[in-house]
């Protein structure tokens, strides 16, 4: 495999040395190339995302699917639990509880409307990145995930600013 460096922006969670030979593709040379890769990965995962019945998205199993969809053909880690610490999140050794007490603290927000659907789809996003389950991607994942809970409930994904995760596919 062809190795190349990657240039964090400010703020980023680089990669371990182990992490980034989980690389699938053995043609990428540059950080424009996998992030291209990985962005048309994502597409297709918010593809097979919206093709989904919204029944089950606050799961451990959807949170990792949904993770494995968006790198799936990018890193062999895709869809697990990350094995070091960063520079950011709970302890590794945390991740599966912390998600957990996630999914079911959203999950009785939702279902004795705790809090409006707004303030609950900012919880959900905030604790989710906060406890940073994987490798990498992170944020993309919180807001990808964050928009199909907002969706499930027949909201509008947020707006994220300038660009939305799912813009491209609306029409």
């Amino acid at each position: 495999m062809t190795q190349f460096e990657i240039h964090y922006p400010p703020g980023a969670t680089p990669l371990s040395l182990d992490e980034r030979e989980g690389l699938i593709p053995d043609y990428i040379s540059t950080h424009g190339e996998l992030n291209e890769l990985e962005q048309k990965n994502i597409q297709d995962a918010i593809l097979w995302a919206r093709k989904r019945r919204f029944t089950d998205i606050l799961t451990a199993t959807f949170t990792f699917e949904l993770h494995k969809q968006m790198f799936g053909q990018v890193w062999k880690w895709a869809g697990k639990t990350r094995r070091s610490g960063k520079n950011i999140g709970v302890d590794w050794t945390q991740i599966s509880s912390q998600l957990g007490l996630l999914l079911e603290d959203t999950q009785y927000w939702k279902s004795h409307k705790t809090f409006g659907t707004d303030e609950i789809a900012t919880r959900f996003h905030h604790r989710l990145v906060q406890i940073h389950p994987f490798p990498n991607g992170n944020g993309r994942h919180a807001r990808l995930m964050t928009d199909l809970l907002l969706e499930s409930t027949g909201h509008e994904p947020f707006s994220w600013g300038a660009k939305t995760s799912l813009a491209p596919l609306r029409q």
